[in-house]
């Protein structure tokens, strides 16, 4: 499916600190005057600052998404099953796969995370910019002491300080984007922010110590059917090369773009969209259709998206 472009969603949120955050840069500096962690850093406005690595963002996500789907659905392929799967990527060998060479039984055979964020046989579906300050927003940069634990004992091991950047002010923009979704998969991505945003887990060094709690603020949502156009009174979305239409309404995920058979080769669910309350329009060049989400309102898209979660999960059509 990476071969053909149905349906992309982009999320354009802010990150805030909910105290002090830090994403270490990895290696020490050769100031002797900064501290011994330090926050990493890029070139970003015609200056350096710091800001949170799209790969740091999508590592605590997928991780978040595969605890979701472990805890409602299973942690290991079971053929008797059609409840969601999440493997252990770090440490399955994929045997599963072995032999394998069709793309389509590929993705359908991969476990649910896989099949957005991606394995050693197919591509992600999910990309995560970085997320860089608000220059409206002044960034509040400190340094804090801390000590080395001993593991075995439990009592600090004697000489062993150390300091640290932390991050307790200021907003970080970033985006995500979501391709040839399908709504269960939109819907996970929604119930993940949620729960970064209610402090469920963190982002960053020292999440049991305090940091790396955040609040997320959806600023916007747009979800876009390239391949689409508006009939002549605007009232359904037609797909170009073929006879499928729908309502201007409509929120579709990529099985309603394929056929029968297509999407059973995939194991695309079909049907799989959603009335909403948002009205189709065009995008930009006046070719393409697109619905958009504004600030206050991106939560409706993912209570829509989660709808078609829970009937995954429960086996309703």
């Amino acid at each position: 499916m990476h071969k053909r472009f149905v349906n992309h969603c982009t999320i354009d949120l802010t990150i805030i600190p909910d105290g002090p955050i830090l994403i270490k840069s990895g290696k020490e500096g050769a100031d002797p005057t900064k501290p011994d962690m330090e926050f990493v850093e890029t070139y970003h406005a015609g200056g350096r600052s710091i800001y949170l690595p799209g790969s740091s963002l999508k590592g605590a996500i997928r991780a978040h998404a595969e605890r979701i789907v472990r805890t409602v659905g299973r942690d290991r392929r079971d053929t008797n099953s059609n409840l969601p799967w999440a493997n252990d990527p770090l440490n399955d060998k994929y045997d599963y796969l072995n032999n394998v060479t069709s793309t389509s039984d590929i993705y359908k055979l991969s476990c649910f995370t896989d099949q957005m964020f991606g394995n050693t046989s197919i591509a992600s579906r999910v990309r995560i910019e970085d997320a860089h300050p608000d220059s409206s927003q002044p960034l509040r940069i400190e340094t804090r002491n801390g000590v080395a634990i001993d593991r075995v004992f439990g009592s600090t091991i004697p000489g062993a300080l150390f300091s640290y950047e932390a991050c307790t002010a200021g907003e970080f923009k970033t985006k995500i984007h979501l391709k040839n979704f399908t709504l269960a998969q939109l819907g996970l991505i929604g119930l993940v922010l949620r729960d970064l945003n209610d402090g469920w887990f963190g982002l960053g060094f020292a999440k049991s110590r305090g940091l790396g709690t955040v609040e997320v603020k959806l600023n916007q949502a747009v979800v876009q059917y390239p391949g689409c156009i508006l009939s002549e009174d605007k009232q359904e979305i037609h797909a170009l090369g073929s006879e499928n239409k729908w309502s201007k309404t409509f929120l579709l995920g990529v099985g309603e773009f394929l056929q029968a058979e297509d999407a059973k080769l995939y194991a695309f669910a079909k049907p799989d969209y959603q009335d909403t309350p948002v009205a189709a329009q065009a995008m930009d060049l006046g070719f393409g259709v697109q619905l958009v989400w504004q600030e206050g309102k991106v939560n409706d898209l993912f209570e829509r998206c989660v709808r078609s979660w829970s009937q995954l999960l429960t086996g309703a059509k």
